[in-house]
């Protein structure tokens, strides 16, 4: 299985599942990183953190850590 973080600059993939639990999981998920949604990989910080993303027509920073728990198709 293949997570955010492991995805490179320019690639797009659909979310398969979030792990975590709790109060971590909720706020990735309000973010609009869900189920089925395409993720486009626009930037990544020169030390890898954070990485921006287009989610759902929007720019968002996530951080590694929370790359980490989403896995892509």
């Amino acid at each position: 299985m293949r997570t955010l973080k492991e995805m490179k600059v320019g690639e797009i993939g659909a979310v398969k599942k979030v792990n975590g639990e709790g109060a971590i999981k909720r706020r990735i998920m309000d973010m609009g990183i869900t189920k089925g949604t395409e993720i486009f990989v626009r930037k990544v910080a020169p030390l890898g953190d954070p990485i921006e993303v287009t989610v759902r027509g929007y720019e968002l920073s996530v951080r590694k850590n929370d790359a980490e728990m989403i896995v892509m198709v």
